[in-house]
């Protein structure tokens, strides 16, 4: 799993002719994008870091607060398009991205595991949808996890 993961100040996801469907204020944006041979121990180690990454600002100013210690949110969206290899040529290709009847309960699981052992709000966009995603980067502040670095 590949993860780019912005600190916000807020972010909303909508879908055309739903709407904003997702919305949060401070916290964690997160695009997840689920590599083909990932599993549920991925999906629990990027849960983790995700919930652990100490990136808010404390009394001094320094990143050191998680997300609950800032009282922060989540916006998960699914983004394919994050296993992309531009190696060769100027057209990506997909081919490492997993299909969407694995990906879809992937990243769901990412989801519930956020929610579920970390106590954390979540909100979420819609698997497979055109979705537009807005934000307002704080810092500005942008990470990139890949669980496969931890192998």
């Amino acid at each position: 799993m590949r993860a780019v993961i912005q600190r916000v100040r807020s972010a909303s996801v909508g879908v055309a002719g739903d709407g904003v469907i997702g919305e949060i204020g401070i916290g964690l944006l997160v695009l997840l994008g689920v590599a083909d041979g990932d599993g549920d121990d991925d999906g629990a180690w990027m849960a983790r870091k995700i919930a652990g990454l100490r990136i808010f600002p404390d009394e001094q100013g320094r990143m050191n607060r998680d997300l609950e210690a800032a009282g922060g949110d989540v916006l998960l969206v699914s983004q394919f398009t994050l296993q992309a290899d531009c190696r060769r040529g100027n057209r990506p290709s997909f081919i490492a991205a997993a299909a969407p009847e694995i990906a879809a309960p992937a990243v769901e699981r990412v989801g519930s595991i956020l929610r579920a052992r970390h106590g954390l709000h979540v909100e979420s966009g819609r698997f497979g949808a055109s979705m537009e995603v807005r934000l307002l980067n704080d810092g500005p502040v942008t990470i990139v996890l890949d669980s496969r670095d931890d192998r």
